[in-house]
């Protein structure tokens, strides 16, 4: 009987330290999970949109124009409010007003500055998409139980916190989510 050299057993330890590592840290795969996570659930999103014409960003501005209706908003804190920042809200805007979504408005006193209003047009597409908006977020995080979401709401604003106080030159907004 041929005896095995015992540097070529392996123990229960030694399989597990012969895994390749799959993170760098443990914060690089929370970070990749959240990654994952959007991608999977914005896809969702994303089909709902498209049957709108509309891009996720495009949706959240007329969202935050029709809650501070009848008011307008700068177009610079319109921007800062966005969910995901909004590197051209130039363009954006240029689209929801082709569309009869949103006017513009310059002050008499100051034509530099811009202010941004839902129109009718706007609340109408808002008010058609409001059922598919719920649906669609029931398909993504429905399976999760209230105090699920509460924790994991805590959880995702605790690790955006330092990141928005970096934030702090830009408008001062309350945070969307």
């Amino acid at each position: 009987m041929t005896k095995v050299k015992s540097s070529t057993r392996r123990r229960a330890g030694d399989r597990e330290a012969a895994q390749p590592r799959r993170f760098d840290s443990l914060e690089q795969e929370a970070y990749l999970n959240l990654w994952r996570t959007y991608d999977r659930l914005k896809a969702l999103e994303e089909g709902v949109f498209a049957d709108f014409d509309l891009s996720a960003q495009q949706y959240n501005a007329l969202r935050l124009l029709r809650d501070a209706a009848p008011e307008a908003l700068p177009t610079l804190v319109l921007a800062a409010r966005l969910v995901s920042r909004a590197p051209d809200i130039t363009r954006l805007v240029d689209r929801l007003e082709a569309r009869s979504l949103v006017r513009r408005e310059r002050l008499a006193h100051n034509r530099r500055v811009v202010r941004i209003a839902i129109t009718a047009e706007g609340d109408t597409l808002l008010e058609q998409m409001a059922e598919r908006v719920v649906d669609c977020g029931m398909q993504q995080l429905g399976h999760l139980s209230a105090a699920e979401l509460g924790t994991l709401i805590e959880l995702l604003r605790a690790a955006r916190r330092p990141h928005e106080a970096a934030d702090a030159g830009e408008a001062t907004t309350e945070s969307p989510a």
